[in-house]
């Protein structure tokens, strides 16, 4: 088989499993626990704008994670969860 049928393969087998369809793949998927992002972040001793700042967001979006009313996704949801674990990890990278 070429490299051109096998990526084509590869892309019609995604495109299948997109669809719902039983193509045998094996899914994983991981769980990241919600974070209580005040908490976090007064684990660091940072104000809300360096903490911000330090994991690239506007401070508007964390005071809205703050309050409750948006919710961190995606990578900030895993960063987060990995400060939580690991306060000292922002300032450890960013020295």
């Amino acid at each position: 088989m070429s490299a051109y049928e096998s990526i084509m393969q590869g892309l019609n087998e995604a495109l299948d499993h997109a669809q719902g369809k039983d193509i045998g793949a094996r899914v994983h998927r991981i769980e990241v626990p919600s974070v209580d992002v005040a908490a976090i972040r007064a684990s660091t001793g940072l104000s809300q704008g360096a903490f911000a700042r330090s994991i690239g967001v506007a401070k508007g979006t964390l005071l809205n994670w703050e309050h409750g009313r948006r919710h961190p996704s995606g990578p900030a949801q895993v960063l987060l969860a990995m400060i939580a674990k690991k306060p000292s990890l922002v300032s450890e990278l960013l020295r």
